[in-house]
């Protein structure tokens, strides 16, 4: 075992000490986010293809597997799991173990994501090539290892389905599988954590540690251990340490949710009251469009607007005679007038307001905007008022994966974001070739001015392709853009189905259905990440699924896991986008482009492609540079955690 990991290994709660870089890990750090790329693994990675091969042990019995199983477990303690020799005999017996329990024999190419993920790395895998199977080859190793195994995906249903599914094959090795969901009580939540392999969301077990840090008051101190987990005095804990992560659709937690520190809060401030809040409201619509400005570091206010605040403010009193916190509360309160938009940012159901993840489109009702934000915006939506809570504890992503003694993970897109893995988690990308070769083809981009020129050619091509029988799935960026969606294919009388936040409970079964014949999905950024869309018999010989974008998103990586729901497994398949220089990403981040946006029905493909290249490069920049400030307020508080606003 490597001495750091040896050293973590020492301590009663296991995880990777994270001092803040200096000046010259800083500069390296820099270099590595504009130079660093994908790499194949085909090369370096497939020794372990040959030396899995040489174990055969389809002739033993499921007794003798798993006593093989369990006479493995003390050399791979002892070894590590690095060892080629070793990894590969545990290759082979999870891979007969999987073909025995689920009736699925892993892939060459599977091999190949597994080893790159034991030597700590992401690995590149296209969509279908089947990413949560692969897992299971990385996730036995390191529990046979005795390491306690985090798989990481991106919400509960992932991580129930997975661990149901996957839960027999661990079964046949004597291993044991847990699964964390929201809302569960802690025994629960521990004894799934207390598994050889336990399945859960990011969300769930940073917020878990962040509870036991409460526990421990910071950082725990060096204590006696077991490998099976802590006694005594800290049964109140519900983690094993940080051990060993397999982080799926890792491009989606590790760095699109890492523009926003979690935060874990406490009991309710009575001092943020409903009537401030309702008067910075006040206060902010009495201001018009020469007072502030809406950019991409959020809300400015201008002199004119601060010259204006400090006349409306001087009758108040109170609180609001401080200028800074009334520029504050009234930019908040701009933000929640102006900048979050219902369907799009948010829902209101059941008269609260929850939050839509902008990159799955899925619902959070757990998470709600900090610093008041989030009761601005139920009151500007008329929702009842929930209090603010003080801060307990918080975290950024970025520090919470960088402490897991070992950490890896898989994505079907990695490459464009390389280089900011390699600065921030020390992880190679490692792109892992197809089982079989790929057959998705590509139709030109269409560019139009006015949005409403875009959806008509939309409907006509939905229209024109179901007509032949092929299924089409329709990708959108907003609630709001899908209905909008629903309503012209209501109208020209083409059926359809419905995927967005208001329907996440029906994700998989609606996804599961889009390859059947003249079938259309309407569905937001969430487009089943993680859910096979499988073809209905005659639909291949009809040139299979195709994929329509209706606006490109803020990061070119998003469009492509759009694109990558068609053609998976060798299965035909095309796509396109269909877009307008009057969508948000225009609008926002090249807003003089888009002022003449209506001046042209048709936009000539070189300039149409130059203005989208220009605005999402920009936008790319933006939010790359926004989780990097997130890591620098971190780095700078020196330690991972503020305990009631104290840094340790």
């Amino acid at each position: 075992m490597a001495g750091a990991q040896a050293a973590a290994f020492a301590r009663g709660y296991p995880e990777r000490d994270d001092p803040p870089p200096g000046k010259l890990e800083r500069l390296a750090n820099e270099l590595r986010y504009v130079f660093a790329r994908a790499q194949s693994g085909a090369r370096s990675l497939g020794e372990i293809v040959a030396a899995v091969e040489a174990h055969a042990f389809s002739r033993l019995g499921d007794e003798e597997l798993r006593t093989l199983a369990a006479a493995l477990r003390p050399r791979l303690r002892r070894a590590g799991f690095d060892d080629l020799a070793l990894a590969a005999e545990a290759f082979a017996l999870v891979r007969e173990a999987a073909a025995r329990a689920i009736g699925m024999r892993h892939f060459d190419v599977q091999l190949i994501g597994a080893w790159a993920m034991l030597r700590g790395m992401i690995a590149e895998m296209d969509t279908g090539e089947g990413k949560t199977l692969t897992a299971t080859l990385a996730a036995a190793t390191a529990a046979l290892a005795g390491r306690a195994v985090h798989v990481v995906t991106v919400n509960d249903y992932l991580a129930e389905r997975d661990a149901a599914q996957m839960g027999p094959l661990y079964a046949r090795l004597g291993l044991t599988t847990g699964c964390v969901r929201q809302g569960q009580p802690p025994p629960e939540r521990r004894a799934a954590y207390a598994c050889d392999i336990a399945y859960c969301s990011n969300k769930e077990v940073a917020f878990d540690y962040l509870r036991d840090r409460l526990v421990l008051g910071g950082r725990p101190e060096p204590i006696a251990m077991r490998m099976g987990g802590l006694s005594g005095s800290d049964t109140r804990l519900l983690l094993r340490g940080l051990q060993f992560a397999i982080v799926d659709e890792a491009d989606s937690v590790l760095v699109d949710e890492a523009r926003t520190p979690l935060i874990l809060s406490g009991t309710p401030d009575q001092s943020a009251s409903e009537a401030l809040h309702g008067e910075a409201l006040d206060m902010a619509r009495e201001l018009d469009a020469s007072h502030y400005r809406i950019g991409e570091q959020g809300v400015e206010i201008s002199d004119a607007g601060l010259a204006r605040l400090e006349a409306l403010a001087r009758p108040r009193g109170g609180v609001w005679s401080g200028p800074r916190r009334r520029e504050r509360l009234v930019r908040q309160a701009l933000t929640a007038l102006h900048v979050f938009e219902r369907d799009k940012h948010y829902l209101v159901r059941d008269g609260k307001v929850q939050i839509i993840d902008e990159y799955t489109g899925r619902l959070m009702p757990d998470r709600s905007w900090e610093q008041g934000l989030h009761q601005l915006i139920e009151l500007k939506e008329a929702c009842e008022a929930t209090p603010e809570r003080d801060t307990l504890a918080r975290i950024s992503y970025q520090r919470f994966f960088r402490r897991y003694v070992h950490l890896c993970g898989m994505t079907g897109t990695a490459a464009e974001i390389a280089g900011e893995l390699r600065a921030v988690y020390k992880l190679r990308v490692a792109r892992v070739p197809t089982n079989r070769p790929v057959r998705r083809s590509r139709r030109p981009t269409r560019h139009f001015g006015p949005a409403a020129a875009k959806w008509r050619a939309v409907v006509q091509t939905v229209a024109e392709r179901t007509a032949a029988g092929q299924p089409v799935l329709v990708g959108t960026r907003s609630v709001a853009a899908s209905e909008h969606l629903a309503k012209l294919l209501d109208a020209a009388g083409v059926a359809y189905r419905l995927l967005n936040a208001r329907q996440d409970r029906d994700e998989a079964e609606i996804v599961a259905q889009a390859g059947s014949r003249s079938c259309v999905t309407v569905a937001t950024n969430m487009a089943g990440r993680g859910t096979d869309i499988r073809l209905a018999p005659g639909v291949a010989e009809l040139g299979g699924l195709h994929v329509i974008a209706t606006e490109l998103h803020d990061a070119k990586r998003i469009d492509r896991q759009l694109f990558g729901r068609c053609g998976r497994q060798g299965d035909p398949g095309s796509y396109e986008a269909i877009v307008a220089l009057e969508d948000d990403l225009i609008k926002s981040f090249a807003p003089l482009l888009w002022k003449f946006a209506s001046r042209a029905a048709r936009v000539a493909p070189s300039v149409g492609a130059a203005c989208f290249r220009f605005a999402q490069g920009r936008a790319e920049r933006s939010h790359s540079r926004a989780r990097r400030d997130l890591l620098d307020l971190d780095d700078y508080l020196g330690d991972i955690l503020a305990f009631s606003g104290r840094g340790e």
